[in-house]
């Protein structure tokens, strides 16, 4: 049986890059002991004996931990943008078709954003060569988690068939 996924979201405060350290360290201390914050060559943050990711936006930071990976996170706050220059240019076609039809155009391309986003923190490729094109690779799935907040959330996770 897969461990379960942990996720903590809480406003920013005035610097949201320590701010999703410390509650990255504060999630890890509730599933590991002693928790030490490192980074990778690349930049994305490591835990000893967990997975984790992290995102932020201005308002708020999302973090995910769990003794079983991979995993990637990300949040997306709602707020009126012209998405249609990104949606063009590097969406997949089946993408657009769906976008299309959505009846709210901004929160269907966050959804669509956000899955590719934590699908390439959970891959460490991001969505740089191909990954706005890229559909959710087997042994991942993508689950939209609701919110208290203007915002849209993402986490990308092992799939079950996957964890056995």
């Amino acid at each position: 049986m897969a461990s379960p996924v942990h996720l903590r979201l809480a406003p920013t405060g005035a610097e949201p890059r320590p701010a999703a350290h410390a509650l990255l360290l504060d999630l890890a201390s509730t599933l590991v002991d002693d928790p030490v914050l490192t980074h990778d060559g690349t930049g994305r943050p490591r835990i000893a004996g967990l997975a984790v990711s992290i995102s932020y936006s201005h308002q708020l930071v999302a973090v995910a931990a769990s003794y079983d990976g991979p995993l990637g996170i990300d949040l997306e706050e709602v707020r009126p943008r012209d998405v249609d220059p990104i949606v063009n240019r590097w969406f997949a076609p089946q993408d657009l078709e769906w976008l299309e039809r959505q009846p709210d155009r901004l929160r269907a391309f966050l959804r669509l954003w956000t899955a590719k986003e934590a699908v390439g923190k959970a891959l460490g490729t991001g969505v740089g060569n191909g990954g706005l094109r890229r559909p959710t690779p087997a042994g991942l799935t993508v689950v939209h988690l609701p919110t208290n907040e203007p915002a849209v959330l993402a986490v990308a996770l092992p799939s079950p068939a996957a964890r056995h």
